[in-house]
């Protein structure tokens, strides 16, 4: 069966059920478990001057970067603390990307995943049409199996 999990976590209680789920999985398969966060990716256009009018101030890179780490490292503990209290093997990893979707499928083939876990708030309608699913799109562009929690 499945050897390697990798479940995505934003933080929200939706991720944290797949966490724990994908947490209970690896126990009964004795499978490893990475825990996989997409951090977001610095962009200059975010700081144009639009921006800067509109009441935003100007970050760094080097301090964007900065404070997206240590919010993901954050995230990932709590998540780390899940996955710790089911006793398995695991793994902590985030990354920026622009595309989550894509860093999911890029991380799941790096690290040799062969399931991924992943939330799902089930948008249905326009909501679904209008804010698209990065759930959607990794089930839609995965050739690795995808388990989607509700």
């Amino acid at each position: 069966m499945y050897k390697h999990l990798m479940v995505t976590t934003d933080g929200s209680k939706l991720s944290d059920k797949a966490v724990r789920v994908a947490a209970k999985l690896a126990l009964a398969l004795q499978a490893k478990l990475t825990v996989f966060h997409v951090r977001l990716e610095w962009a200059s256009e975010m700081y144009s001057e639009g921006f800067m009018l509109g009441g935003y101030t100007y970050q760094s890179q080097t301090d964007f970067d900065r404070d997206r780490t240590a919010g993901a490292d954050k995230l990932l503990g709590g998540a780390g603390k899940i996955a710790e209290a089911a006793h398995i093997k695991f793994t902590l990893l985030h990354v920026a990307a622009a595309q989550p979707y894509a860093a999911i499928i890029a991380a799941a083939g790096k690290q040799r995943c062969d399931c991924i876990v992943m939330a799902s708030h089930g948008r249905r309608g326009l909501s679904a049409l209008m804010l698209g699913s990065e759930t959607q799109k990794v089930l839609t562009h995965s050739a690795v199996p995808v388990l989607v929690i509700r």
